[in-house]
Order: structure tokens, then sequence, then C-alpha cells
């Protein structure tokens, strides 16, 4: 970076097992990355003593490769559903309670079912809104905030503003963009939740004392944030609707920008807003585990060698481990099907492919029926994306242009908000 004078944004993404940073360039250039391990500094994933020193960690990683006094600004991401009280000055006053951790007691939840809109994401005994039932009669507490508002107070000095992401399982209505007052009548509340801005809003300036310990400019906007699983789609360079990406890791889930929100409860389908537009998506049971059923990730690397992707088997697979499917077909008894099974390992393999590839067609066709835009691009990321017979044989079925990923980082599409909150606070 010796010479370089381009002014900086830096994302932070703290994940499920670690914090990452990115500096990005103007033009969207990751210049330095820096990462820290969350059990290098606890051995509780809930602490957040330690989710805070592994932030710092990756931050300073991260701003040991640049001028730290080009940064103009810095946004972060947290675990969606991941919540803790604090006090006025952000101190936690109760152990946080993860994105995957329930609330055991049947009140809140009945409550929440009564009252919720059928299509809000406040739903389940993971959701915000029950943490917020469940953490509103603690002792002195002044808000209960999401795990990303409470790092971003760590940086602005500010713990009672949180973004719309974040926000959705809490309860906040996207479409009104508010808190509704069906939440009062819960018992919850209200007053406890944070302000909410859009995801890539500016916050505020930077607090004297974080900018003294990060040696960053006193100018520096904190710019609202977002959830990591938005910010991984963010990441890939997608940004206009008709843009999809699908992840195929262990289970195929099907993401795409939409010019309006799509909500569909049967399928679990809900619309985070993202600007002016709205990122909605599924997650299929069908994926990685099925192939994981039936070879090793070596046996299939030898046998997609010999894959003909521009043939079709003619077998009319939907590949699961077991019934059950939940997006694009909502049904807990659906079967798998996946036979006849030819004698040939390497043609069955195809089959599974071709069959994952049908199901992530369907995937986007669905979400076009629920009023979303038709698919004019996707973008693959997860294991399954760098296999090429496999890709291949998703181009086919899909008959959409593959793009490249611009980047799997969370941290990455947290940065990209910056450089929005950047433009709009004049900085950038």
């Amino acid at each position: 970076m010796s010479g370089d004078n381009r002014k900086l944004v830096v994302g932070i993404d703290l994940g499920t097992s670690g914090a990452r940073a990115v500096a990005m360039a103007a033009d969207g250039t990751v210049v330095a990355s820096g990462a820290a391990k969350l059990s290098a500094f606890s051995a509780d994933h809930r602490d957040p003593i330690g989710w805070w020193k592994a932030v710092q960690a990756a931050l300073e990683e991260a701003l040991g490769g640049t001028d730290r006094q080009k940064v103009v600004a810095l946004s972060i991401d947290g675990t969606s559903g991941t919540m803790l009280p604090v006090d006025h000055a952000g101190a936690p006053l109760a152990t946080p309670m993860m994105y995957n951790d329930p609330v055991a007691d049947r009140a809140p939840l009945d409550a929440v079912s009564a009252y919720a809109p059928r299509e809000s994401a406040a739903h389940g005994a993971t959701s915000g809104l029950a943490k917020l039932l469940a953490f509103q009669t603690v002792p002195g507490v002044f808000r209960v905030i999401h795990q990303a508002d409470w790092l971003a107070g760590h940086f602005t000095g500010l713990y009672d503003v949180s973004d719309e992401n974040n926000a959705l399982k809490t309860g906040y209505d996207p479409v009104s963009r508010s808190w509704p007052d069906w939440m009062e009548k819960t018992g919850a509340r209200v007053e406890l939740l944070p302000d909410v801005l859009p995801a890539g809003a500016p916050i505020a300036t930077i607090s004297p004392e974080a900018a003294g310990a990060f040696g960053l400019s006193s100018e520096v906007v904190v710019v609202a944030g977002t959830t990591d699983g938005c910010a991984s789609f963010l990441a890939t360079g997608a940004d206009q609707p008709g843009d999809g990406v699908s992840a195929l890791g262990t289970t195929l889930t099907a993401k795409m920008l939409s010019d309006r929100p799509l909500f569909a409860p049967e399928y679990g389908l809900y619309s985070h807003r993202i600007g002016e537009m709205w990122l909605a998506g599924g997650a299929s049971n069908t994926g990685g585990v099925v192939l994981a059923e039936h070879f090793s990730p070596e046996r299939i690397a030898a046998l997609s060698a010999g894959i003909d992707p521009a043939v079709d088997t003619g077998l009319d697979y939907y590949p699961l481990v077991k019934p059950g499917e939940r997006f694009p077909i909502a049904d807990p008894d659906f079967a798998p099907r996946m036979s006849p099974r030819p004698a040939d390992d390497a043609t069955f393999l195809k089959a599974i492919f071709e069959g994952i590839a049908g199901v992530e067609s369907l995937a986007y066709q669905r979400l076009a029926s629920l009023g979303g835009p038709g698919l004019r691009s996707l973008r693959g990321v997860g294991g399954g994306a760098k296999n090429a017979a496999w890709s291949a044989i998703r181009a086919r079925k899909l008959g959409v242009p593959f793009l490249p990923v611009l980047s799997e980082e969370a941290a990455a599409g947290t940065a990209r908000l910056a450089l929005a909150g950047a433009r709009k606070a004049g900085v950038l």
C-alpha cells in the first residue's frame, strides 16, 4: 500500500467461529484482510468479551496492511438472531443467546404465535422477539440488542441502534420500516429495542476512544451493518433484481434479489430489505448431504472427470437422504426420488447432479411464482460450485449466465455496505 492514496473502507464479519476484517478500496478491490478465531480468546462462544477481542485482532491485522488514515468508513455484521441485554454503557447484563439458542419458556412463544402475522420472521423459539421477551426482565436493562449492534456500539459509543436485517427476526416490519403495533400485544417492552436504520446507512462518526485505539481518523463514519447471511450474499457482487446466488454446501440455498418483498412462511421464506431491493430465498434439504451418502469427496472428483455434462441421463431424481422437504416444495413427508439406480457409478453421480440442479431451477421458478423477478444471472458459492461437471449441468438446467463470484467472504459484503454508507455521508 506504500504510495497508494486511495480512500478505504473496512468491513468486519463476526461469524460462528471467528472474526474477519477486510479493507476495501472504492472500486471494490480488497487491499488487506485479517482473521481471528473466537477460540483463541474464550472457550465460550457466548462470551461477548471474546467476540470483541476477536474483532479487535482481525481488525488490527487488516489495518496493519493499510495506511490507517485512509479509512473513511467501517461496518460490521453478526450472526442473525444473536441477542443480549445491556445497560446504558453497553455492558452485558446476562449471557447472550446465540442465533440457534431456543427460548424454553412456552408462554412468550405462545404470545408471539398468537399476535405475530403469519408472514413475520419473529415466529419460533430462536427468534429475536422470543429472546427480547426472555431478557426484558433482567434488572437494570437499558436495551436488548443484536450482536452486530453491540459490536458497532464499541465504535460509536451508541448501544441503541440496529439495522433492518438484524431486526427482522425480532419483529421489525421492513415494509412499513417500523416496529409494528402488534408487538406490544405479546407483552414485549418495545421501548427496550434499538432504533433501526437501513443497512448501509451512516450511524455516526467513530468515537474518540475507538479512533485512538485503532489509530483511525476521528472522521471515520460507522455504517449500519447486516446479518452474516446477507453479507455473504452481498460479497458475491450480486446487485440487481434477478441476480441469484446458490450456496451448494451440505444443503442447497437459493437466494435472489427482488424489486419487491416476498413472504411465504410455508416455505420459510421472508425478505430482507437492502437499499431499495429485497433479498429473498429458501433452503432445500437436497445438496452435498446426499452426495456424501453415496460417495467420498475423492470418488466424486474421480467420477466427475468422466462425466459429459452436455448429455442428459434421462433420470428424474429428486435427491434427498430421507423424506421431507422445505423449499421449493414444502412437504414434511415429501419422498426422495432416486431410482432406478444405474449400475455405473458415474451415471448415478451424474443423475444426482442433474437432480440437485433441477431442484435449484425449481427454487428460482418458485421465487418468480411468488412475485419475484425471473432469474437473470447466477453465482455459485460453496464446495459444490467448484465442481466443473456439476456447474456445466447446472448451467444447462438453469439457462442463465453464470457469473464469477467477487468474494465468498462475508466481511467483503459488509465492506460494500460501508462503501454505500461512505458515499451517503459524502466522505467517498
